[in-house]
This record gives structure tokens, C-alpha cells and sequence, in this order.
């Protein structure tokens, strides 16, 4: 019996060299990846009109990858998010942030825009855009210009955009949006 134990325990370490040990896989956390998971699930909550549930998976998502160019994804979701339950105020503040970090995705001008029409300050904010140097802010000021309804203005303005930085990634997306909006111009 006790040479049964010897010759199983001898065998056993002859398997281990043999075989090699192998250490035990390292679990890692990649919090960009659990970023864009909990990006994904808000959108689902969110195309499924849960909007509590949409707007904490959000917060978890720029939570875990704070200032990138991700996180300008996930603020703009909540952005929208708090725009589709009539909060714009804090919508705004999501829109202006997801600018701040990344100011060449059309589309966060565009909700922004709207947010400031929903909050009724867009003169203000013509009159501020007006002053800046900024030539993103030209973008801003068009598209103020077309919410307001002075279209020849936003036309201008955002015509005059894309002759002065036609090399930018977002003069392309703007161009086509001219051409959207002076097709509908025409056909009225």
C-alpha cells in the first residue's frame, strides 16, 4: 500500500516535469472594454425606452474611461438620453462636454443645437458664438442661425466653414448637410 502511495507521488512528479506547470491565467480588468459593454447595454435600455437604466449604464461607461474620445460617445448617449425624458439642461451640459472632447463628430453640433432651441437661448448663444475666434465655433453659429430660421445666415456660415478648413474630418459631414438642406430649400 505504501508503495503504491510512493509510485503514484513519484509518478505524479515525473507528469508535472514532463508536462510542464503551467501558472494559473491572470484575470485582467480593461476597463475601456467594460466602457464600451456598458455603453452598449445603456443603448439597448435605451432603444427599449428604459431610461433610468440607459442613463446609469451611461454614467458607468464615462465613469470607467473618463476623458477620451470614447467618452465623448457616451456623454453624447446621455445627452440624448436625457433629451428623449425632457431634461435639456442636463442634456446640455452632456453635448457640451462630448464637444470639449471631441469636436470633429457633427452630430454632437447638431444636439446641441437642438438643446439650446429647447432651452429657448439660442439668441444668446448666436450673440456669444458671433465673438469667437474659434473656427469650430462657426459650425455652432450656423447651425444656431438655421434653429432660429435665418437659413441664408447658417448657409453662409457654414459654406464659409468648409472653404476655410476643407482639409478638417468633419468638412465632408457638413458639406453633405448643405446639400440636405438646400435640396430641401429647393423643393419648397
Amino acid at each position: 500500500m505504501k508503495t503504491n502511495k510512493i509510485i503514484i507521488t513519484i509518478l505524479s512528479l515525473i507528469l508535472v516535469f514532463c508536462v510542464g506547470y503551467r501558472k494559473p491565467d491572470k484575470y485582467t480588468i480593461q476597463a475601456e472594454k467594460n466602457a464600451f459593454y456598458h455603453n452598449n447595454v445603456g443603448l439597448n435600455y435605451l432603444k427599449d425606452r428604459i431610461y433610468y437604466a440607459a442613463i446609469q449604464e451611461f454614467k458607468i461607461a464615462i465613469s470607467l474611461s473618463p476623458n477620451t474620445q470614447a467618452t465623448a460617445i457616451f456623454k453624447n448617449n446621455l445627452g440624448e438620453t436625457y433629451t428623449y425624458i425632457g431634461y435639456p439642461e442636463m442634456a446640455r451640459t452632456c453635448f457640451e462636454d462630448a464637444l470639449k472632447l471631441y469636436g470633429l463628430n457633427f452630430k454632437y453640433y447638431l444636439n446641441l443645437a437642438n438643446c439650446y432651441k429647447n432651452l429657448n437661448i439660442m439668441n444668446t448663444k448666436i450673440n456669444e458664438y458671433k465673438k469667437s475666434t474659434s473656427p469650430y465655433d462657426k459650425i455652432m453659429l450656423g447651425l444656431l442661425y438655421l434653429q432660429n430660421n435665418e437659413i441664408r445666415k447658417g448657409i453662409n456660415t457654414l459654406d464659409e466653414f468648409c472653404m476655410e478648413e476643407p482639409d478638417l474630418l468633419i468638412t465632408p459631414t457638413i458639406k453633405q448637410y448643405l446639400k440636405e438642406i438646400t435640396s430641401k430649400q429647393n423643393s419648397t
